[in-house]
């Protein structure tokens, strides 16, 4: 099992620091992960623009989600100062996404690469990368023995980091049940919360994360203000 500790004293946003492989991360609370070996900042799936492709499509949803997601990207990138940002896939949440990216959304993004490294990793909804935004793009990228990649690939992945799953974590008791966001890891892989407003999430009891651990997996749900370390027995389906 995966060993997780709180260390609130560095971790003002209630964090878990823990271990994946043999790489010290920080789990955020906002749903980032920190290398701070590597000062470099992870979040997956922002889905940018998810509320602009429904509308298209004739469903109206608030059309804020993307000013919601960058605003909650910022106050990570000011609070930590990263050197590296990793968006690690389906930062938009289709290949017309950034073509519907207000102006000064727009210029959010691009403030995100100044006097750092912007590396957009490719997901399934985003795999032409960024035309005319700034930074690096990859499939996959390989940081303090950890390969992040946006889609968790079958079989022992040791130090893999991914999205895709959107995974969330499902509590129940007498009172009712809650469900979070969540990371999940087994202390050699690791699986990232999707960062975008309008994400959502998928139960990490669901069949698509048969299979992804080698021993039982610890869920670390994100609560208000900290991330709460969750064994697999406490969590219930759908």
């Amino acid at each position: 099992m995966a060993s997780f500790t709180y260390d609130f004293a560095q971790n003002p946003c209630g964090g878990l620091r823990t271990w994946i492989g043999r790489t010290e991360v920080v789990l955020r609370a906002s749903g980032a992960l920190w290398l701070e070996g590597a000062r470099t900042l992870v979040v997956a799936d922002l889905h940018l623009e998810k509320g602009s492709s429904y509308a298209a499509r004739g469903q109206m949803l608030p059309p804020y989600d993307t000013r919601e997601t960058l605003s909650r990207l910022e106050a990570e990138v000011e609070a930590l100062t990263p050197e590296a940002v990793v968006l690690l896939g389906d930062t938009f949440h289709d290949r017309k996404s950034e073509g519907r990216l207000a102006a000064d959304d727009a210029a959010r993004l691009r403030a995100l690469a100044c006097g750092r490294r912007l590396i957009w990793v490719v997901g399934n909804h985003d795999a032409d990368g960024p035309q005319a935004l700034p930074g690096e793009t990859a499939d996959e990228l390989s940081i303090l023995g950890l390969l992040l990649r946006h889609e968790p690939q079958a079989g022992l992945q040791p130090g893999e980091v991914a999205g895709h799953l959107h995974p969330a974590a499902k509590v129940s008791g007498a009172r009712g049940s809650v469900r979070r966001r969540c990371f999940v890891t087994d202390g050699e892989r690791a699986i990232l919360p999707a960062f975008g407003a309008y994400a959502g999430g998928l139960n990490i009891r669901d069949a698509a994360f048969a299979g992804l651990f080698v021993r039982t997996p610890l869920a670390g749900a994100l609560g208000r203000g900290r991330v709460h370390a969750i064994g697999w027995r406490s969590l219930s389906a759908d």
